[in-house]
């Protein structure tokens, strides 16, 4: 007996339980070409590092160099074997720790004396002095190296020469200025400021200590006994003294002094030529060309390179105003 129901089909099949899709199969020409665009992907990634390597490299080479060339600025000569006139700038103030201090014209000056083909050493000075002792210093070694080389020293004055920066002059075969230029000065001075009555005025009173009854010599707070300043008195006089000393030798016969010669004073370029502070007009053109016989001009001078006015300006010098102060209450110069 036939019927129409389902019963008579067979049952479907169940799903097989966690067995994976079986993924397509690659034909070798894809495997092939999969192959070659990894390796393609891997040689770029190499090459990219090597480029980068290779930039890092140059400019880490070029920063070097860079910094090298920075450094070496300005302290060294460029070599000259033909025959030249040296030139050595004294600028500014005469001081320790200056372009004018006696550490740089001392290397500058023993260069220039080397040099065989330096035919003759020019100092142009345009400085109002300072320190005696840094002004001694570089006068006695012009002297020494003079001696030594035998080779002609000449000062080409511009704007001033004063005070130290004359000392220093003092030491030249010859001194050429302009007939506008300030020379002379030649004196000794030891300045600072009192202010005892101020104090007195406001009601401040001061309380210094010392071991050493002048120890305290020269405080602006206290008062100056006249014991005290004439002992600073009798030493300005003294230096005085070594500079008259120094001047005396330096100009020889060529000095017509006068009873203010001495006195501190100061006198354009036309006056000191007639007094025998100064021999002739000219300036650095003019020595190196008629009087050395030498045109091509070396600049011997040392300078600070660029690292070492950037330390300068934003580290060393940060407190530098207060610092000189308390080291120079009274400076003399």
């Amino acid at each position: 007996m036939s019927s129409n129901s389902d019963d008579s089909l067979p049952p479907p099949m169940p799903e097989p339980v966690g067995v994976p899709p079986v993924a397509p199969q690659l034909s070798s020409h894809s495997e092939t070409l999969l192959a070659q665009l990894a390796g393609d992907f891997l040689r770029e990634r190499r090459l990219e590092r090597r480029w980068r390597t290779v930039f890092r490299l140059f400019w880490l080479l070029l920063a070097g160099l860079l910094v090298y060339s920075l450094w070496l600025q300005g302290r060294h000569v460029t070599p000259s074997t033909a025959p030249h006139t040296a030139l050595i700038e004294v600028r500014g103030e005469i001081a320790a720790d200056t372009e004018a201090s006696a550490e740089q014209l001392l290397a500058a000056l023993k260069d220039a004396f080397k040099d065989d083909a330096a035919q003759a050493i020019v100092l142009r000075i345009n400085s109002p002095g300072g320190s005696p002792v840094q002004a001694g210093i570089v006068y006695d070694e012009i002297k020494r190296l003079k001696k030594i080389y035998d080779k002609p020293v000449y000062v080409v004055v511009e704007e001033m020469c004063a005070s130290g920066a004359y000392y220093i002059a003092a030491a030249a075969d010859e001194i050429y200025v302009d007939k506008a230029s300030i020379v002379g000065s030649i004196g000794v001075l030891m300045d600072g400021f009192g202010f005892t009555g101020l104090m007195d005025k406001v009601g401040i009173e001061r309380r210094l200590l010392t071991a050493g009854e002048n120890k305290g010599m020269l405080d602006p707070f206290s008062p100056l006994p006249p014991k005290q300043r004439a002992f600073a008195q009798a030493m300005l006089d003294q230096i005085h003294e070594q500079f008259i000393t120094v001047v005396r030798e330096g100009r020889g016969k060529r000095l017509k002094e006068t009873p203010e010669t001495f006195s501190g004073l100061f006198w354009n370029g036309e006056q000191a030529v007639q007094m025998g502070l100064a021999d002739h007009y000219g300036n650095l053109d003019y020595v190196a060309r008629e009087v050395v016989k030498a045109e091509d001009v070396v600049d011997y001078t040392p300078r600070d390179n660029v690292a070492e006015r950037l330390a300068k300006r934003f580290g060393a010098a940060i407190g530098a105003g207060a610092v000189k102060a308390l080291k120079e209450l009274a400076p003399i110069r």
